[in-house]
């Protein structure tokens, strides 16, 4: 009998982890984003006359992986880190970017956003 119930709780036991899964894992990292907007920097420094296409790819990229309120707050919190530390960068431009690439990310890029804000 007691092996009944050692094979009972064991199976409870697979069931509840197959149930609940791996655990969570950020869709995006910072990381990720920064080397994904890596085509976006010649035009915001300003060594490049036009926006590429593979910019607002990447834009379009980052918005579809932060698919979470706490994905485009990290999201979010990245850029704004980066884009205070990267000399060279112009802001104005690079503010510019989403709505040139036609991408609504949900907030401005923007060294003084409060990303906490971000839903």
């Amino acid at each position: 009998m007691a092996a009944a119930a050692m094979k009972t709780v064991a199976c409870m036991a697979v069931l509840c982890v197959l149930v609940m899964g791996p655990s969570a894992e950020a869709a995006i990292t910072c990381g990720g984003i920064v080397s994904k907007l890596s085509p976006c920097l010649p035009y915001a420094t300003h060594k490049a006359p036009a926006l590429p296409p593979a910019c607002c790819s990447a834009i379009s990229s980052i918005k579809a992986a932060a698919s979470t309120t706490a994905d485009r707050q990290a999201a979010c919190s990245c850029l704004k880190s980066v884009a205070g530390k990267y000399a060279g960068l112009d802001l104005g431009l690079v503010s510019s970017i989403p709505g040139k690439c036609n991408v609504n990310i949900g907030y401005p890029l923007s060294t003084t956003v409060d990303c906490t804000r971000v839903q």
